[in-house]
C-alpha cells in the first residue's frame, strides 16, 4: 500500500533533516512514528504527502508515485491530518464536505453528500452537523478533521500527534476510531506519536526514528528496553499488562 524509499530530506544550507529512510505498509496496518523532539517525524510525514520534496527517494502508494502526482491526484491517495487544525467559521458538515474536493467536477453531488454523511455517522458526529467547528472542543474538532480526510477516499492517512493536548478519554476515542476506520476500509495508517503506551496500544508497527534516520523498524514483539534507552535516552522497563505492555520509566 505504502513504499517508502531511500527518502533524504535537507534545507539548502547543506543541514540533513531525515537521511536514507525506507520503510513500508500494507492494507490495514497502523504504523506508529516514534522518536524525540527534533527527530524528523513531522518532516517525514509531510514528505510522504508531497508537501516538501526530498533530495532523493520516492514515495509510492499502491504503485504510483506520489511525487508526480499533482496536487488533486495527492488528495485521492493520502489523507493527511495535521498535528494543529484552524476552527474557521464553517459548520462541522461543510468543513467535512471541503475533503470531497478532489473529487468534485462542476457541483456537489448526491453521492458526495452520502459520502460526508456516512463519515459523520462513522465518527459519531452527526449531532454536530450543523455547529460551527470553533465551538468545538478539542477531540470533536480532531474527529472532524479526521472525517474531511477520510472523505478524501485516501489509501493512506497521515496523521501527526493525532491525540496532542486531548485529554485521556479523547485520546483512546481518536484512537479507537482511526484503529476501526483503518480495518473496515482496509486502508492504512502512519501516525506520529509521543505516548509510547499509546502507541502500543493500538499501532502494528514502530518505526523509531534517532537524529533523522531510521534507527530500528520492528513489530511490537521486538521492541525492547535497550532500543528505547538508546533512541530516547531514558532506561525503562518494559512490564507486561494485561495482555499489552506498558513503558515504565526507571528514574
Amino acid at each position: 500500500m505504502l513504499t517508502v524509499q531511500d527518502i533524504s530530506v535537507g534545507y539548502k544550507n547543506g543541514r540533513v533533516v531525515l537521511c536514507d529512510l525506507r520503510f513500508e505498509l500494507g492494507q490495514g496496518q497502523m504504523l506508529a512514528i516514534l522518536g524525540p523532539n527534533g527527530a524528523g517525524k513531522t518532516t517525514l510525514l509531510r514528505c510522504i504527502n508531497a508537501m516538501i520534496k526530498p533530495w532523493a527517494g520516492f514515495v509510492q502508494v499502491a504503485d504510483a508515485d506520489v511525487f508526480r502526482m499533482r496536487t488533486g491526484e495527492i488528495a485521492k491517495h493520502l489523507g493527511y491530518v495535521p498535528q494543529r487544525n484552524d476552527a474557521g467559521r464553517m459548520t462541522t458538515f461543510d468543513a467535512v464536505l471541503l475533503g470531497r474536493k478532489p473529487h468534485l467536477r462542476w457541483k456537489v453531488g448526491k453521492e458526495d453528500l452520502a459520502k460526508v454523511a456516512g463519515a459523520l455517522h462513522q465518527l459519531g458526529l452527526e449531532n454536530l452537523a450543523l455547529r460551527h467547528i470553533d465551538e468545538l472542543s478539542g477531540g470533536e474538532l480532531q474527529k472532524v478533521c479526521i472525517a474531511r480526510a477520510l472523505v478524501q477516499e485516501p489509501k493512506v492517512l497521515l496523521l501527526d500527534e493525532p491525540t496532542s493536548s486531548l485529554d485521556l478519554k479523547n485520546q483512546l476515542d481518536i484512537l479507537h476510531t482511526i484503529s476501526r476506520v483503518v480495518k473496515e476500509h482496509q486502508i492504512a495508517a502512519v501516525m506520529t506519536m509521543h505516548d509510547l503506551n499509546l502507541a502500543f496500544r493500538f499501532a502494528d508497527r514502530f518505526l523509531f526514528l534517532k537524529e533523522g534516520r531510521v534507527f530500528a523498524n520492528v513489530r511490537q514483539d521486538q521492541v525492547n528496553e535497550d532500543m528505547v534507552a538508546a533512541v530516547y535516552g531514558v532506561e525503562v522497563d518494559i512490564v507486561p499488562h494485561n495482555g499489552r505492555v506498558v513503558f515504565i520509566p526507571k528514574d
